[in-house]
């Protein structure tokens, strides 16, 4: 892409990024780097799609965000976050764009050599720039489907949580209700919206794509063909099937693999801020007692009542005592005195012995973040498994120098 356009454009996004407060500072510095790294390609197709990726996904981040804002919590209050997720991590912004940023290089390389190999041969390139070939190129469609995936995946978690229905969980037998927000709940609404920006994506590649004609094909190295209606329609289909397919993934990965917490009083699910896991009380081993663990009635003590407690407000509830208690700093808690319900003294915030939130499903393996990035790598070299078998050709293309093998 040329520097004169893409400098200003890059500008523009962070820019944008900070005064609609869309990214963290760190994420800001990603996003730039991200765009940098994208602007390397001679062609404007991966520089475009990620702003159109983050243009798009701003907005369905924004569609009734107040409404949204009051579906679930966040992790770090029992209040509504009254402006939804909140601004993106660097973290965030490397989950979605990284596998399409190593893939852009890579080809930004095989793009190099290819001119390389044109002005060798006595050929002259088009200002460096050669076109996409049908059976070749397996690069440009992991690029295409890495955007196509995580867009369909932000569509239809950020308005697919507002649909009427109650979202079904994808990795159950019986496809039960769960709560809204929950990890692998899936609405028809979310996967129409998954659709929506997969083909956002798609169309915008087609139109951007520099295809081969029967006279640029004569030009490439080691042959190429061109495009027909038809291959140009495949395309199109099968890339924004893919995309909806990323969505589907995304969410079965998450219902597997990332824990789903609730909160017990509100019934409404937990998210993490940035992406990140949703702490949950374990039990603790009781002083004096060996490994015995207290049960789960008696054991939980959240962030906010030992936050209390250590302010001086749960002073009522410390006793030094033997018995049934722990250390917390320089007090002793009576852990029994504190959940009976009999206890006047005890304050109604602490729950009735019971924890303020609970595991509803997936395993505690994989944060979000975790399960976008392997969403967006896993997709993005499945299509180009898939596409080099459909074209015949070796997945080791894409590789430098694998041609050769």
């Amino acid at each position: 892409m040329r520097f004169i356009i893409a400098a200003p454009a890059t500008l523009a996004l962070v820019y944008r990024a900070y005064s609609k407060n869309s990214l963290t500072p760190l994420g800001i510095l990603a996003a730039a780097l991200t765009a940098i790294a994208h602007a390397v390609h001679p062609w404007n197709l991966p520089f475009v799609l990620l702003v159109v990726f983050f243009l798009a996904g701003t907005r369905a981040t924004h569609v009734k965000e107040n409404m949204k804002a009051t579906l679930t919590l966040k992790a770090t209050g029992s209040t509504p976050s009254g402006s939804g997720e909140g601004p993106r991590t660097h973290v965030q912004v490397f989950a979605n764009s990284l596998t399409a940023t190593i893939l852009t290089l890579l080809h930004a390389y095989q793009l190099h050599a290819r001119k390389q190999g044109l002005i060798a041969t006595g050929s002259s390139p088009d200002n460096g720039t050669l076109c996409f070939s049908w059976k070749g190129d397996l690069l440009v469609i992991g690029i295409i489907a890495n955007y196509a995936c995580v867009a369909a995946d932000t569509f239809s978690s950020e308005l697919g949580i507002l649909s009427k229905s109650s979202p079904r969980l994808i990795t159950s037998w019986n496809l039960k209700k769960v709560p809204r927000g929950t990890n692998g709940g899936v609405t028809l609404v979310g996967l129409g919206a998954g659709l929506l920006g997969s083909m956002i994506i798609v169309t915008t590649s087609v139109l951007f794509l520099p295809f081969c004609t029967d006279l640029d094909a004569t030009l490439l190295p080691g042959g190429g063909q061109s495009w027909d209606v038809k291959e140009r329609q495949a395309l199109i289909l099968g890339l924004t099937v893919w995309g909806l397919l990323g969505s589907v993934m995304d969410s079965v990965l998450g219902g597997l693999f990332q824990r789903s917490v609730k909160d017990v009083r509100s019934g409404k699910i937990v998210e993490g801020e940035g992406g990140e896991r949703v702490l949950v009380a374990s039990p603790v081993v009781i002083p004096g007692h060996g490994n015995a663990q207290k049960s789960e009635q008696e054991a939980v003590i959240g962030a906010e009542v030992k936050a209390k407690l250590l302010s001086g407000e749960g002073k009522d509830a410390v006793e030094e005592t033997g018995g049934s208690a722990i250390e917390e700093g320089d007090h002793q808690v009576d852990l029994k005195k504190r959940y009976d319900p009999k206890n006047k003294q005890r304050k109604s915030s602490f729950g009735d012995e019971r924890p303020s939130r609970e595991v509803v499903t997936g395993w505690d393996l994989l944060d979000n973040n975790d399960v976008n990035f392997l969403m967006a790598f896993g997709m993005s070299f499945g299509a180009m498994a898939v596409a080099g078998w459909y074209w015949g050709v070796s997945l080791w293309t894409i590789v430098p120098g694998g041609a050769a093998i």
